[in-house]
């Protein structure tokens, strides 16, 4: 007989407290930016410390992180050119458009932009590498990024996984993006990328826009490490896909089973052939408007009550919004979890997954009340969760995401 037992870290204690002087206490604000824009991780411990001592409690830091740092105002627009430097010393290089007309008091959309073209050398720094006909950026009333890929960083290795949310992160540093209007968009490979990123880690991404790129090429371990899609994990993100019926490349034909699968899980996705259509986007000007209208109708959900996710790995792409999974039967292997939360009651249904962590968010979580979870139908967890100011701290710095702010991890353990 199975029995499942529970295993919960759930936080090292309530700090004591000591408030700032009631003028300090009352500058929330300036302690948030300081903390949000820190420019290295001493700053930003100190900012730490600071909120953690300023806040009465964990409810009130996470109004203070909710409401988000002070934008500066003079800060550079246009087009931009940055470099990104990965742990290992990798340079990312990379353009950024910022309207004209950037205001520090509003909220913008982010469109990141992945071009194709891959298998060439590393991009130089100065400019060399930016395309022409991304010029039409520049008249959109959002940010929008073009990062750069070369062989050795395809836009499905690990490193481009890492760049782009670090990309991300930085500029929600410096920028007003709305978090829950964040774009994914490719080209050819870059369309390929934006397959990988909706199948391994969607969690920033409003919607995936993959443009005359093919899926497959991400199984193909000649093209890159070669990965195994799961498409249970595309059913919380929608698709715009768009392929040409002449692409030498990646007809419509050679698409169309792809899209069966989607249609048969119930995807959410809108896939356009285009008639008579090769390897370019001269569609794109007739399409913009529907494309569009896709991104306005098509808000991210930061928290859904319902979440599907496959890992095979849990060093990477074992995170789906509030989910993860830490443990599978046999790594390498995949394991699947679908959770659904109704209040404070959490259903999951779990195949070949030992141990998983639910993030808690104080809005969709009523922490006076016990938290009930059951998995595969057997009562797992029925306990008050504490909240805890350093784990609500961690996940902003990891994300600077003022619409996924959890202030409890609720870590559990299925065993026999």
């Amino acid at each position: 007989m199975i029995k499942l037992k529970y295993l919960i870290i759930l936080l090292s204690g309530f700090l004591i407290q000591q408030p700032l002087s009631a003028a300090d206490a009352d500058d929330s604000t300036a302690l948030v930016t300081a903390f949000w824009r820190a420019d290295s991780a001493e700053d930003r411990g100190q900012a730490r410390e600071r909120l953690i001592q300023a806040a009465p409690d964990v409810a009130t830091l996470y109004r203070w992180l909710q409401s988000g740092p002070d934008y500066p105002a003079d800060i550079e627009v246009g087009q931009q050119e940055s470099v990104r430097l990965s742990e290992d010393g990798i340079r990312f290089p990379y353009v950024y458009i910022v309207p004209e007309s950037y205001d520090p008091d509003k909220s913008y959309a982010v469109e990141f932009m992945l071009h194709g073209g891959v298998s060439r050398p590393e991009w130089e720094s100065g400019g060399g590498w930016w395309r022409r006909g991304y010029d039409a950026f520049k008249e959109l009333d959002r940010i929008t990024v073009v990062p750069a890929s070369w062989t050795g960083a395809f836009w499905w290795e690990d490193n481009q996984a890492d760049n782009l949310a670090g990309i991300l992160r930085e500029l929600k540093q410096s920028y007003n993006i709305d978090d829950n209007r964040a774009y994914l968009a490719g080209v050819s490979d870059g369309g390929t990328g934006a397959y990988f990123f909706a199948f391994k880690q969607p969690s920033d991404w409003a919607v995936f826009l993959p443009y005359i790129g093919h899926p497959g090429v991400l199984r193909n371990s000649q093209s890159g490490p070669g990965h195994q899609l799961y498409f249970e994990n595309l059913k919380n993100k929608p698709l715009y896909i768009v392929n040409g019926e002449d692409d030498p490349l990646y007809p419509v034909s050679s698409v169309q089973p792809f899209i069966d699968i989607l249609k048969d899980m119930e995807v959410h996705h809108v896939f356009t052939a285009i008639e008579n259509g090769g390897h370019n986007t001269r569609w794109m000007g007739d399409e913009t408007p529907k494309l569009e209208q896709f991104k306005l109708d098509n808000p991210r959900d930061p928290l859904p009550e319902t979440l599907y996710w496959v890992a095979d790995r849990t060093n990477r792409y074992n995170r789906n919004a509030w989910l993860r999974i830490d443990e599978l039967d046999i790594e390498g292997r995949p394991g699947m979890l679908q959770v659904t939360r109704d209040g404070n009651a959490i259903d999951v249904a779990s195949d070949r997954v030992n141990a998983f962590t639910l993030l808690l968010n104080p809005e969709e979580i009523n922490f006076a009340e016990p938290v009930q979870v059951n998995v595969n139908g057997i009562p797992l967890f029925n306990e008050i969760v504490v909240q805890n100011a350093n784990t609500l701290l961690d996940w902003t710095e990891q994300n600077f995401d003022r619409e996924t702010l959890f202030t409890a991890e609720l870590k559990l353990r299925i065993a026999e």
